[in-house]
């Protein structure tokens, strides 16, 4: 897998913050006291995000990263 850059790595966060915040289901179990923006960053290391990185490069290509 490809390394995600700091930048790709933050919205992937606070997109996964956003969903957990509108009412969507946790993907781990979540222990007590454990914000959000916590709970998906737990989930992003844990690799468990249905989630993908599509990467643009100058030559034209498109390539997609899948985070999980």
């Amino acid at each position: 897998m490809e390394k995600l850059t700091r930048f790709e790595v933050t919205r992937l966060i606070s997109a996964r913050a956003l969903q957990l915040s509108l009412g969507a289901s946790p993907l781990i179990e979540q222990e007590k006291g454990v914000s959000l923006y916590e709970l998906a960053k737990l989930e992003l290391e844990k690799k468990v995000l249905p989630l993908a990185v599509m990467r643009a490069y100058p030559n034209g290509e498109i390539r997609r990263i899948d985070v999980s």
